[in-house]
C-alpha cells in the first residue's frame, strides 16, 4: 500500500529540535511528520524525532536492505511477512504500547501478529471506494464494481498505481472478500477482470493531489481512491461522491510502524512515538486528513458524524480488509498488475 506519496529527503519537523528527541529516526511516507500526529512526543522531549521519507515500501524495504538504518518504519499490512521474514524488523513488546487493548480487532486481523509476536504495530487505516464527480455521473452508476467496465466512461475512469488496491478491487468486482488464501481460479478471475478493465483507464494515478487534479478539471470522472481524496475534493467546493456501499462490496487498508531490528537510536524513544502516535490526542488531527486511527477507543470518541465525513463511516456490505497476505501470493499479483499495465 502507499500512502503520500511524495520522494523526499532527510529532514527534520522542526529546525530546533534538542539532540535527544532526534535520538529516533522515523523513515516514512511525507506527509505523516505532521507534529500534530505526535503532539505526546513533542510534549515529552521538546520536539519531532528525525524523519527521512520514501517513495515506496519496495523502495523503503530495498534501501533498508542495502545498509539504511532507520529506528522504526511506517508501512502497510499486505508488506509485513515479507519484511519479517527478511530479519530487518524485530517484535514490539505489547506491554509497552498503551493502547494494545483497544485497537481495532476487526482491523487487526489474526495474521498481524505471528504468535505471541507482534511484529507490526497497527496506527492508521483508511478506507478505499468509488470516488465520482456526483454532478456528470448519476448514483446509480456507482452501485456497482462495474462502472469500471461501464463503456460510457470509457477513458475517463483511473484506479490506483498500486497492487494491494488494485487487486483489492479485482477481488471484490468478482466476489472474494477476503482475500487471504484466495485459490488460483479466484486470482486468475480477479486478474483477467483487471486486464478487462484497462482499456478503459484514463491512467493509473499515483498522487491523491494527482487524482484530485484530473478529477477537478472534468478529465476523470470516477475512480477507485483512498477516502482522504472526497474529503480534499469536497474541502475544494467540488462535487463529489464517495461510493462505499456498492453491491459487491469496499475495502479498507490498514498501515502502521514495525520496529527495526538494527536501529541505532532510542528503544524508549521509539516506544514514545508510537504510543503518541495511537493516543487520543493524535486521533482527531489524522481523521480530519482521512486518516482513522487503529486505537477503536479513541476513534469511536470523535463521533459516528465525525467518520462519516471522512469517508470512515459504517457500511452495509462486505468488506475487504488488506490484512498480510503471503510472500508468493503478493508476487504473483505484483507481476501479474505490472503485465497488465503494459498492455498484456
Amino acid at each position: 500500500m502507499i500512502r503520500h506519496l511524495t520522494i523526499g529527503t532527510a529532514m527534520s519537523a522542526a529546525l530546533a529540535v534538542p539532540a535527544f528527541a532526534q535520538d529516533l529516526l522515523v523513515f516514512d511516507y511525507s506527509g505523516f511528520e505532521d507534529p500534530s500526529y505526535h503532539q505526546p512526543f513533542i510534549d515529552a522531549h521538546g520536539g519531532s524525532p528525525e524523519f527521512v521519507f520514501f517513495g515506496d515500501e519496495d523502495e523503503a524495504f530495498q534501501r533498508l536492505l542495502a545498509g539504511f538504518r532507520s529506528d522504526v518504519t511506517h508501512i502497510c499490512a499486505g508488506s509485513v511477512p515479507r519484511w519479517q521474514d527478511s530479519g530487518i524488523i524485530e517484535p514490539w513488546d505489547t506491554s509497552r504500547i498503551d493502547a494494545f487493548e483497544t485497537l481495532n480487532a476487526d482491523l487487526v486481523g489474526a495474521d498481524v501478529a505471528s504468535g505471541e509476536s507482534l511484529f507490526f504495530l497497527p496506527t492508521d487505516y483508511g478506507s478505499t471506494a468509488v470516488v465520482y464527480n456526483s454532478d456528470e455521473v448519476p448514483a446509480e452508476d456507482v452501485a456497482s464494481l462495474e462502472i469500471f467496465n461501464n463503456p460510457a466512461y470509457a477513458g475517463r475512469l483511473s484506479i490506483p498505481d498500486n497492487v494491494d488496491d488494485a487487486y483489492a478491487l479485482a477481488y471484490l468486482a468478482t466476489g472474494v472478500t477476503d482475500w487471504r488464501g484466495v485459490t488460483d481460479a479466484e486470482f486468475e478471475a480477479a486478474t483477467e477482470w483487471l486486464r478487462g478493465i484497462h482499456p478503459n483507464l484514463l491512467n493509473y494515478w499515483v498522487d491523491p493531489a494527482e487524482l484530485q487534479q484530473l478529477m477537478a478539471s472534468g478529465q476523470i470522472l470516477a475512480a477507485w481512491a483512498w477516502n482522504e481524496v472526497p474529503v480534499a475534493l469536497a474541502d475544494e467546493g467540488f462535487p463529489t461522491g464517495f461510493e462505499r456501499n456498492t453491491e459487491e462490496g469496499t475495502s479498507v487498508w490498514l498501515c502502521g510502524y514495525v520496529n527495526m531490528a538494527e536501529g541505532e537510536g532510542s528503544e524508549d524513544l521509539a516506544y514514545d512515538y508510537a504510543n503518541a502516535m495511537l493516543s487520543e490526542v493524535s486521533a482527531g488531527p489524522l481523521l480530519e486528513n482521512g486518516f482513522g486511527s487503529a486505537n477503536a477507543a479513541a476513534l469511536e470518541a470523535l463521533g459516528a458524524e465525525a467518520m462519516e465525513a471522512a469517508g470512515l463511516g459504517v457500511v452495509e456490505v462486505p468488506v475487504l480488509a488488506q490484512l498480510p497476505i503471503s510472500n508468493e501470493q503478493r508476487e504473483r499479483q505484483a507481476e501479474a498488475f505490472e503485465r497488465i499495465k503494459a498492455g498484456f
